[in-house]
């Protein structure tokens, strides 16, 4: 764990503040850069935004994420893929694959003309 039990979790002040303003099940989306905030009890029902360097992604909270952070949910790197040799024979093979299949669908139409 990363917070010691006899300090408790760590949950942002002022996320709890806009959490009791509203009636559980509001479907306002609430906008937060506090990523190392806990998600405790109290936020299940919520939808929060979590900033991710680029935008704010909507969460939507369940009885699951209690105990994990909110910076858990909105990731802010994007896989693209993995690069090198194999990955360009692998896309060849693939792209050989799909001219095939298209030859194969024209071939019919060619028998009826």
């Amino acid at each position: 764990m990363s917070r010691s039990l006899k300090k408790g979790p760590y949950v942002d002040k002022k996320l709890l503040k806009k959490l009791g303003n509203l009636k559980v099940g509001d479907k306002t989306i609430i906008k937060t850069w506090s990523r190392d905030s806990t998600i405790v009890p109290e936020m299940v029902g919520f939808t929060i935004g979590v900033h991710n360097g680029k935008i704010h992604v909507p969460v939507q909270i369940v009885e699951e994420m209690v105990g994990h952070k909110l910076g858990e949910f909105s990731l802010t790197r994007r896989f693209t893929r993995h690069g090198g040799k194999m990955q360009r024979e692998l896309e060849a093979q693939a792209k050989l694959k799909e001219i095939e299949a298209a030859k194969a669908a024209k071939t019919p139409e060619e028998i009826k003309k």
